[in-house]
């Protein structure tokens, strides 16, 4: 069960930080302690389902991807399935490509 915590917390904090907010925004819009949000992104505390769906809301992603998510960090920490591969940006062109007229 710490395992999965673990990962839950790990998900919930990274969807977070892709949106650019903090502990405290998340608090407010879920309407939960910004301590008790920190336990659970530290895997120290579980939430229950109301709590989470009110995180879900807050960070604006289903319940259903975020634990799509933990369900696979759990099979890659299980050895399930391979490490994925991140996969590199695609390059930037600064030039402009005539067209042939």
């Amino acid at each position: 069960m710490a395992l999965f915590r673990r990962l839950l917390g790990d998900v919930l904090r990274e969807r977070r930080s892709e949106l650019g907010l903090t502990l405290r925004e998340v608090s407010g819009t879920a309407r939960v302690s910004l301590g008790y949000i920190s336990e659970i992104e530290r895997g120290q505390k579980e939430a229950s389902s109301e709590l989470l769906a009110s995180l879900c809301d807050a960070l604006d992603v289903p319940l259903s991807r975020v634990l799509r998510d933990v369900a696979d960090a759990v099979a890659v920490e299980e050895g399930a399935v391979p490490q994925p591969t991140p996969i590199a940006p695609r390059p930037q062109r600064d030039e402009v490509v005539a067209s042939a007229a």
